[in-house]
């Protein structure tokens, strides 16, 4: 794997990331998932490491780097066996957005606590009617004297169990055209209004799934992302393009994981007179998998980097294309890995069968690849929408 593109700073990041991944492992997370419990042991060392919050602002604890440096750390826990998908929303997502737009009290109040994970947020933006339509979101806020009463149903939301609060994407009336217009609420997990139920999933992961029930949920003024009403759009936009590129990542540290152990296997493994591996037909497969994540990395590292240079415009085609690309690229070398391992591909304990369900996450989440064709159709290639 060439990191020729990154600093001595992050090839370092890289290295000791790799290195803490290693010392947990796809076992650690297997056992983890077995008792239905958290990575919190993970989780928390990462954090103390600072790694969790390394692209949140020094200021408020965090490590003063970017979307770049953070998909590092995805990557090679998740190349490890042991990625920690909450990462995707706390610090990536909520801590971004807050980061940007928040009120001081809002950075002051969670951005010190998402930076060395004492505090986790939990992102809810899909609903069972809308989709991948967000102009069909029907969670809405009106104002009640100075409060606000949100209503409204989510579903598909990660880790809402272990989340201090949930970001909220929620529509309000704008007073000047009475038209409804996206926001972002901070939901404390305790609020009275706020149900949630656990989606019985096939899906082998440590982080649950849940719906959510917003009942008229009556929260301060101060709940509202930025407390005033103009930036929902642009708040919105500016934590979904990091979700897209740390997916990007979640995507290529399970890839590599995957390739890494079918290589191991290939090389080891032998059947008549030389191992597997040095049949063109196991080994090519191989070879075209690890290109194709090599080449799903440069465009998230391309996306990244547009990101944190301030580009939303440009790190939008970027993100997109970069979670397009390292969904497919997955998809292949999880396929082929356990190809290459023949039955012993589907046995517990060689640990990789379980990522078949997994690696189908990065092609749906948080938005399918349709959607992301759609996208380049229109935006990049300026062709006519069919919706």
């Amino acid at each position: 794997m060439s990191t020729a593109l990154e600093t001595e700073e992050q090839q370092a990041l890289r290295a000791a990331v790799a290195a803490l991944g290693k010392r947990y492992g796809r076992d650690y997370m297997t056992s983890v998932v077995r008792d239905g419990a958290h990575p919190r042991e993970l989780w928390a060392e990462a954090a103390k490491l600072g790694y969790l919050g390394v692209n949140l602002p020094e200021e408020y604890g965090g490590g003063g780097g970017g979307i770049v440096e953070l998909s590092i750390v995805l990557e090679e826990l998740g190349a490890a066996g042991s990625p920690l998908l909450m990462m995707i929303v706390s610090p990536a997502i909520c801590g971004t957005v807050i980061a940007r737009f928040g009120t001081d009290l809002q950075k002051q109040q969670w951005l010190p606590g998402l930076a060395d994970g004492t505090l986790t947020m939990a992102f809810g933006i899909t609903e069972p009617d809308a989709g991948s339509n967000s102009h069909r979101i029907t969670t809405t806020a009106r104002r009640d004297g100075d409060d606000w009463l949100l209503t409204g149903r989510k579903v598909f939301v990660s880790g809402v169990d272990i989340a201090d609060a949930t970001l909220i994407v929620g529509r309000t009336e704008d007073t000047r055209t009475g038209r409804l217009k996206p926001c972002l609420f901070i939901v404390p997990r305790d609020a009275p209004g706020f149900q949630r139920s656990q989606i019985d999933m096939e899906l082998q992961a440590p982080e649950k799934q849940f719906e959510l029930v917003l009942d008229d949920v009556r929260l301060p003024a101060e709940a509202l992302v930025g407390g005033g009403d103009d930036a929902g759009l642009l708040q919105l936009f500016a934590g979904l393009n990091p979700e897209r590129i740390m997916t990007a990542a979640f995507a290529l540290g399970m890839g590599r994981y995957a390739l890494g152990r079918a290589v191991e296997y290939a090389r080891t493994r032998q059947v008549w007179k030389e191992p597997i591996g040095s049949h063109q037909a196991i080994a090519h497969p191989l070879a075209q998998a690890h290109i194709e994540l090599e080449l799903a990395r440069l465009m998230m590292q391309k996306a990244a980097r547009l990101y944190d240079e301030g580009d939303d415009i440009g790190a939008g085609e970027a993100a997109n294309m970069a979670k397009y690309a390292a969904a497919e690229a997955c998809v292949k070398a999880v396929d082929q890995a356990v190809h290459t391992l023949g039955g012993n591909g589907l046995t517990r304990e060689h640990g990789i069968a379980s990522l078949i369900t997994a690696a189908r996450v990065a092609r749906i989440a948080p938005v399918s690849r349709e959607m992301i064709l759609n996208y380049v159709s229109h935006q990049s290639l300026g062709l006519p929408k069919s919706y």
